[in-house]
């Protein structure tokens, strides 16, 4: 489900932009105002491109979301205080999680509407440190932070 919720808000998002793009092109004047002069096969040009951004908007939850382990030595509370750390770092606060794990998301409005309100990082205990769910740019960050502040 959260795979369809993701796809869904990345295609609303991407038909924004791209109608902000052309609003913009036909305020400046650089094209016509007319669909069917704007784009070579007219109207029908329109549910082409809705097609293609669907297909986009498909993909884009299976490889812009990623879950990745982090080492982190020592006990709970060592290895707890370093991922706080690293979190308030990187602009993370905690929220409350349901199942055991932890949850952080961005302190910024700003960064939470940019990312559509995705912006939460789950963090799941495991043996050797604890494995980051989340953005995928968002998660690498925060793992090599994490490696990078437990040496």
């Amino acid at each position: 489900m959260r795979y369809l919720i993701r796809a869904v808000k990345y295609f609303v998002q991407l038909m924004v932009i791209l109608s902000l793009i052309i609003a913009v092109l036909i305020v400046a004047k650089v094209v016509d105002s007319d669909i069917s002069k704007i784009f070579v096969n007219g109207y029908d040009s329109l549910w082409q491109i809705a097609l293609m951004m669907a297909a986009f908007a498909a993909i884009y939850p299976r490889f812009g979301y990623t879950r990745r382990p982090a080492l982190v030595p020592g006990s709970d509370e060592e290895a707890q205080a370093v991922l706080d750390r690293v979190m308030e770092a990187h602009s993370y606060v905690r929220e409350q999680c349901p199942g055991g794990k932890l949850c952080y998301r961005k302190r910024s409005t700003g960064d939470r509407i940019t990312r559509l309100w995705e912006d939460r990082i789950t963090v799941t205990r495991i043996i050797t440190g604890y494995e980051l769910e989340g953005i995928g740019r968002d998660v690498v960050r925060l793992v090599n932070a994490l490696r990078d502040s437990a040496n």
